[in-house]
């Protein structure tokens, strides 16, 4: 029985006779199904039309179109070859137009499960399939850069010895270079230029599976997905569905403008492209054809690739209404929370877009995760510019308070019943500096972008410690390498979830590209083969991770209240230098730069643990006195970042008198 939704089963669904294909379009007064012979995508071997019904599907039937058929659509009697929105799989003809194909979805999972990591026990780690393993000296040539090199054992070990939980994938949906980039000879490198929401990049797979005949690519990324489950790691996906590759009014017709372009696409009442993505066009939230796209789409992912979250691309857009403004309450918002298809996978968006109120962090509703970027610019002003600041006139301008908001989970932010766990902390994504670039450049170097240096933020918030770029100068280079563990222990130390950057643990260099989107090759693939500092800070990263993982103080579910006992979440102390409360002025002096944090669990599910985290952010030595605190007879330091190699534990008293090394932290076990 077929439900009860209009659009329900959209795309090809087979028959006992071959399969059905149904097509929304409002807007059309005909469409028409073309079949071709496989292997020549160029020639219809089948053309049929689709018949209407009262809700503008149209639908047809053909023994055709059976798994490995590639078809397109016309409409309006055009001459233009379109792509099913709904399309599983994509073939290109020979030239260079795109058909859709039957997909062949079998596939044994053997068992292998969802790991269901949850979200306070999530450390990500955000990646790009190809740039990965392009140049990993383990993963066999064949493999390297696709699908299968990043479920090779090599990689996984990489990642399971690094400890992280989860592997957010930029964009693996089918995506092209827009005209612009390829008349400069560049491509789009990042992705976020989707040409259809159900099909796996081809670029990605091996030649072997690229060739390999119907459902071989997809089998390709379902296997990495199986692979990457039973070493207990997470697959997010990075999904773009706030703009489509179709572009502006003069870019390609691919598929959902010549379907129905108003039925899909934000325009005013002139037929004028809205544009609050930057891209040329933006995908209308308040159409139910396009909220039902993505959820569908979603649901596919979810389900038969068995996904386990998704990271929404310039998600304000997806929360505006049919007046352009954004609703916390946005349906398609709520529906992507509240999907039983979606229900246990991790929902974070990017909470702005270009368009009018587009930056809406701490607005989106329950069950959204968020990246937070009052995190990541605190965390590189207090680390970086700060400093830079007080080298340059003695005073770093800003005190130690609001950073203290943004280690105890940025609940200014997010609405109490939200908790930490809607935080993304981050300190770098794959937008800007690398970490490594962070510390050693005060400005972008994007001339080889071919805009003339015009792209990419000027706010990087970042401090170059007295050279630009590349140096020999020890003492430059001592300073930045403790400034990558500040910002590395700041992340993985905080309330929230983490998300690392691939490549930051081993201090990859994009040799200050802040917008390196438009490069495939050495300056974004990551570097296999690293220095001794880059070992030791390998292993830092590592360490961190563990000690995440070990205390769940520093991971609370949610916000403590005063003078109540809450089950997840933290109890939290702060002291002075001196080991006394902090007093009004400790928080609000420019100055005052030294803090220690004092954090006891409120066990729900395990043991009570209790942390001392020393923040000092001055380029000046400091004596700390250990606080005093009821039910703490001693101290166990766990991590200095002082320390280019790992620290060792060493116990300690209430009372006891320490240094503390210029902008350095400390992490010690209170109990």
């Amino acid at each position: 029985m077929p439900s009860e939704d209009p659009l329900h089963e959209l795309g090809v669904r087979p028959t006992p006779d071959g399969g059905r294909l149904r097509v929304w379009s409002a807007s059309a007064s005909s469409v028409e199904l073309r079949v071709y012979d496989d292997p020549d995508p160029t020639a219809a071997s089948t053309i049929m039309p689709l018949d209407r019904d009262e809700h503008a599907v149209w639908s047809a039937e053909s023994f055709a179109l059976t798994p490995g058929t590639a078809y397109s659509l016309r409409v309006d009697g055009g001459e233009l070859d379109l792509i099913d929105p709904y399309a599983r799989g994509l073939i290109r003809a020979p030239g260079g137009d795109w058909r859709g194909y039957v997909q062949d979805d079998a596939f044994d999972w053997g068992g292998v499960e969802k790991p269901r990591t949850p979200l306070d026990r999530t450390v990500v780690y955000e990646a790009h399939v190809r740039g990965l393993t392009r140049l990993a000296p383990d993963v066999p040539d064949e493999l390297r850069g696709t699908y299968a090199g990043l479920a090779h054992p090599a990689t996984i070990e990489h990642l399971t010895g690094l400890g992280v939980t989860a592997i957010e994938l930029l964009p693996v949906h089918q995506h092209v270079s827009e005209a612009r980039l390829r008349a400069m000879r560049l491509t789009n490198y990042w992705g976020y230029n989707t040409l259809n929401f159900f099909t796996p990049h081809a670029g990605y797979a091996t030649r072997a599976a690229q060739f390999g005949g119907t459902g071989a690519i997809l089998r390709e990324v379902k296997g990495m997905v199986r692979l990457l489950h039973e070493a207990g790691i997470e697959v997010i996906l990075d999904v773009v569905y706030n703009h489509t590759s179709e572009e502006g009014r003069g870019g390609p017709t691919s598929s959902l403008r010549g379907i129905d372009d108003r039925g899909y696409y934000r325009q005013d009442e002139h037929g004028d492209y809205i544009d609050t993505t930057g891209c040329g066009n933006t995908v209308d939230a308040s159409s139910p054809a396009a909220q039902r796209l993505i959820l569908d789409s979603l649901r596919y992912w979810s389900e038969e690739v068995q996904v386990d979250g998704f990271r929404f691309d310039l998600a304000a857009t997806l929360g505006r209404g049919a007046d352009g403004a954004f609703d916390p309450q946005h349906p398609l918002l709520l529906a992507i929370a509240s999907d039983p298809v979606l229900a246990g996978d991790k929902i974070i968006a990017e909470p702005w877009d270009v368009g009018p109120g587009g930056w809406q962090v701490g607005a989106f509703p329950t069950g959204w995760s968020e990246w937070n970027d009052g995190f990541r610019d605190r965390m590189r002003s207090f680390w970086l510019r700060d400093v830079a600041t007080a080298r340059a006139d003695g005073s770093p301008g800003e005190g130690i308070g609001s950073l203290a908001r943004r280690i105890a989970g940025s609940n200014h932010v997010f609405a109490d019943h939200r908790g930490p766990l809607a935080s993304i902390n981050f300190v770098t994504a794959h937008d800007g500096f690398t970490l490594a670039d962070l510390v050693s450049y005060d400005h972008k170097h994007n001339l080889n972008n071919g805009e003339r240096g015009r792209d990419g933020t000027s706010d990087n918030r970042s401090f170059n410690h007295g050279a630009e770029g590349p140096t020999e100068d020890a003492g430059i280079l001592a300073v930045r390498r403790r400034a990558i563990r500040n910002l590395l222990g700041s992340l993985l130390l905080s309330a929230g979830v983490p998300m690392l950057t691939a490549g930051d643990e081993l201090g990859r260099t994009q040799r200050g590209n802040n917008n390196a989107y438009c490069h495939d090759d050495e300056l974004t693939w990551m570097d296999w083969e690293p220095q001794p500092w880059q070992r030791e800070l390998l292993e830092t990263a590592r360490r961190l991770i563990r000690l995440r993982r070990e205390n769940p103080a520093l991971r609370p579910v949610r916000y403590g209240r005063f003078g109540e006992h809450v089950p997840g979440a933290t109890q939290m102390d702060w002291y002075n230098r001196d080991g006394e409360e902090m007093s009004l002025e400790d928080w609000d002096s420019p100055g005052e730069r030294t803090l220690q944090y004092l954090a006891a669990s409120t066990p729900e599910f395990e043991e009570f643990n209790r942390i001392l985290l020393v923040v000092h952010g001055l380029e000046t030595e400091v004596e700390i006195v250990l606080p005093a605190h009821e039910g703490v007879g001693a101290y166990t330091r766990l991590w200095d970042s002082s320390d280019e190699t790992a620290t060792p534990e060493t116990a300690h008293s209430p009372g006891d008198r320490l240094r503390v090394g210029p902008t350095s932290m400390q992490l010690f076990r209170a109990g």
